[in-house]
């Protein structure tokens, strides 16, 4: 099937470009770079309507985040690109993401790695993002669904670890599985959230900065131990 969005993926790059130029020079202490020329053309490629629900797909490259039912949404392009840049991927790193959502996240960080594994609790969201990344022709995908505060034990260390979804802490999992040189990069809090990095050095310690306020859903759990 001819791909006839092209020029919306590209002007939604150049507001992703503009906007962080803007955010970039308002920054007094340039938590916010511009974003690396390699993520915006993984942004450029991945087709984000092919990632949104039926109602959706109109919306698609607009910079605003889309519901995608069951409660959750996809993220509002600009979040995706300063996320993903704050991973400062490498093409042979190994990336686990907890909250695989529809899958674009998914995709755009498969532009950019080796592997990416991705968990998702709503399994209907799962079984339809891995449908669909299938489908893309994403194979460097992994997917699983379960309880992402966990990570997967199975495959770590990760070179880098994104969360889509807020904890109100940082899960001690997620940084147990990081790689010392690899960053985590997680928004936390509950009413008030906090976008984060955290990287862990060579002996093991990790270093913290707070990126930007920023809103998303709650991180779901199986149960509500600690």
């Amino acid at each position: 099937m001819a791909d006839d969005r092209t020029a919306e993926r590209q002007q939604m790059v150049d507001d992703i470009v503009a906007l962080s130029r803007l955010v970039a020079g308002e920054s007094a202490h340039g938590e916010h770079g511009e974003i690396d020329a390699r993520v915006l053309a993984a942004m450029g490629k991945v087709k984000r309507h092919e990632f949104v629900p039926a109602l959706q797909k109109r919306s698609a490259y607009r910079n605003r985040p889309l519901s995608i039912g069951s409660g959750q949404t996809i993220s509002q392009p600009y979040i995706v690109a300063l996320m993903t840049n704050l991973l400062e991927l490498k093409p042979g790193d190994s990336v686990l993401e907890i909250g695989t959502g529809c899958g674009y996240q998914s995709a755009v960080l498969a532009e950019l790695a080796r592997d990416v594994y991705t968990i998702e609790i709503v399994e209907s969201l799962g079984r339809t993002a891995a449908a669909t990344l299938q489908r893309l022709g994403y194979a460097n995908v992994h997917t699983r669904i379960g309880d992402g505060y966990k990570g997967w034990p199975e495959q770590a260390p990760f070179d880098a670890i994104i969360v889509t979804a807020a904890p109100d802490h940082v899960p001690p999992a997620l940084v147990e599985q990081l790689k010392p040189g690899g960053h985590l990069v997680i928004p936390v809090g509950r009413l008030a959230q906090q976008l984060i990095v955290i990287t862990k050095n060579a002996d093991g310690s990790t270093t913290r900065r707070e990126i930007a306020p920023v809103q998303f859903v709650p991180l779901t759990r199986e149960d509500r131990e600690r």
